[in-house]
């Protein structure tokens, strides 16, 4: 159903890749990096973004300010344009759907560990595969761009320093692929507690019908199966008692 191509190279090629490509999302994962203290989430959108970019990328924000107990910067957790216009070109040649990620700051100790952390690196995965989920229900090809890696000009390029070791593109990578990961084997079916057999059959419905020679003269469908039914006999009376 979904599909993960990372691609490589100075940004401008990525993103015309991803549109040679008809990716169907676009993604960019950064970490922020400021001070010890410093504590929000933020998305960057394109000056040129459609709606679609801005409203994922504010569901995306909501998501990590409610998983990590992080506040939302810019406005309400997106950045249109980026930086004085530093993420804008990261984005701007896309076609499609895209933000370009800064979920915690690997600057902050408490958040550094977090992003250091296999249990942190999976919730972010999971908020990231999530979004692409809810915003993308269709499937198709998403592009995965790491942030500062990969360039061709700066090819030793890896971003911030993350506190207590590490750089920010080398576990912004880590993050994208558990996010691959999740996504290339999300199956729809596993999302029930207990999947139908067939999901093309009707679901059963729990009722109650009255039958007079062999015609259905009656049906009730206002019950559950945790109802109690119960047949007076003498006085001919069916009770339905709600639990």
């Amino acid at each position: 159903m979904y599909h993960v191509k990372f691609y490589t190279g100075e940004y401008s090629t990525r993103q015309r890749a991803a549109n040679q490509d008809k990716c169907t999302a676009y993604v960019e994962h950064h970490f922020n990096a400021a001070t010890a203290t410093a504590n929000y989430v933020v998305v960057i959108t394109g000056a040129n973004a459609s709606s679609t970019s801005k409203t994922w990328g504010r569901s995306y924000a909501q998501r990590i300010s409610d998983e990590f107990k992080v506040p939302m910067g810019g406005s309400r957790g997106i950045l249109v344009g980026g930086w004085n216009g530093r993420g804008n070109n990261n984005l701007k040649y896309t076609h499609m759907p895209a933000i370009l990620l800064e979920p915690l700051f690997v600057s902050n100790p408490t958040q550094a560990e977090w992003v250091r952390s296999e249990e942190g690196q999976n919730k972010l995965a999971k908020v990231l595969a999530d979004s692409i989920i809810e915003y993308f229900p269709g499937g198709g090809l998403i592009g995965f761009s790491v942030g500062h890696k990969y360039k061709t000009r700066r090819p030793h390029d890896r971003g911030a320093a993350v506190y207590g070791g590490g750089t920010e593109a080398d576990y912004a990578e880590i993050v994208l692929e558990k996010t691959k990961n999740i996504l290339e084997t999300y199956d729809p079916a596993q999302q029930y507690d207990h999947a139908p057999d067939n999901l093309d059959e009707e679901i059963y419905m729990p009722h109650i019908m009255v039958v007079k020679d062999n015609q259905e003269i009656w049906l009730h469908t206002d019950v559950d199966e945790d109802d109690e039914v119960m047949w007076d006999e003498e006085n001919r009376i069916l009770y339905i008692t709600t639990r």
